[in-house]
């Protein structure tokens, strides 16, 4: 029996309104599913309408973007109609997103463990359904009376909020630690004082994929989570996003440029031109055999090692 998909996008459009009225659209009949656990890479040139369909999944579109047609479906709720209560307790909470730039993204002013605290007061604690989407409660995932039912059976999935109590600022505190201890900043307990200038770009990049998983989406949605930073970093954060797609079941959806990213973390790829998709296939099979001229195109850009081995020769 084949497992239904975790999230499956139908004939998805978005469109903006022009300052003089006239409609815009973005992004056009993109469809494709997502499985729990499973790496989705998304590439293709600016403009092509990679970011804009991430943002259409959480209904956040800057200005006068909207959904115009089609579905977002997320164990079957469909999210492209859904109110904006629910998508309140759905963003962080069921799907998560890394914004693009590390050095902007943090609020200057605020600790690390205040941007942390946030986002956990937001969200609170849910009952996570184990990965391989059973809905089973794990021991892990066990009700205040221990009964390990996960309750709440009109809402599932709906998220506690914490109240403001000494014990609810020290479990807040001591999930913020345990958070930086997944992502691998060292001293955890000591960095939470501290604040974004303190931290290097990848430290950063660290922080905001902590705060994606305060809320142990099923989903993560990492737009260019690599771009700002060098070879060295990029390489250690996806050997990161990876280990915690394969020890939590989520699902990831990475945004990139990069097709060495794609080959080095991804399983499937989705490739975007002029706000369609014009390829979707395996990670693998992608390079050797693109269907289209854009993909064809892309993967021309990239290096031949052959090419260049005998060049000190000459």
């Amino acid at each position: 029996m084949t497992t239904p998909p975790l999230l499956e996008v139908q004939g998805l459009d978005v469109g903006f309104t022009t300052p003089d009225g006239r409609p815009l659209h973005a992004v056009r009949d993109v469809s494709f599913t997502l499985r729990r656990g499973e790496t989705l890479a998304v590439v293709g040139e600016s403009g092509s309408g990679k970011s804009t369909t991430a943002l259409a999944l959480l209904r956040m579109l800057p200005g006068t973007g909207r959904i115009t047609g089609g579905s977002v479906l997320l164990d079957g709720e469909d999210l492209a109609t859904a109110p904006e209560d629910r998508l309140r307790e759905v963003r962080g909470a069921r799907i998560g997103m890394i914004f693009q730039d590390p050095m902007t993204a943090l609020n200057p002013v605020l600790s690390i463990g205040r941007h942390l605290d946030e986002v956990l007061r937001a969200h609170g604690d849910r009952d996570r359904t184990t990965a391989n989407g059973t809905g089973t409660a794990t021991s892990t995932d066990k009700t205040a009376d221990g009964s390990g039912n996960p309750g709440r059976s009109e809402s599932p999935g709906r998220p506690r909020r914490p109240g403001n109590t000494r014990r609810d600022k020290a479990a807040r505190r001591a999930r913020a630690v345990e958070l930086l201890r997944l992502v691998g900043i060292p001293d955890p307990e000591r960095r939470l004082d501290d604040h974004p200038h303190q931290f290097s770009g990848g430290q950063r990049q660290r922080v905001l994929i902590a705060m994606a998983l305060a809320g142990e989406p099923d989903v993560l949605l990492a737009d260019e989570p690599t771009t700002a930073l060098d070879a060295t970093v990029q390489d250690q954060i996806l050997t990161l996003l990876g280990d915690l797609t394969r020890t939590t079941g989520t699902a990831l959806v990475l945004i990139t440029h990069n097709m060495g990213v794609v080959a080095r973390a991804c399983e499937r790829v989705l490739v975007m031109y002029g706000g369609t998709v014009v390829e979707d296939s395996p990670s693998s099979a992608a390079p050797a055999r693109p269907r289209l001229p854009y993909p064809a195109a892309l993967l021309s850009a990239l290096h031949d090692e052959d090419s260049f081995a005998g060049a000190g020769d000459h």
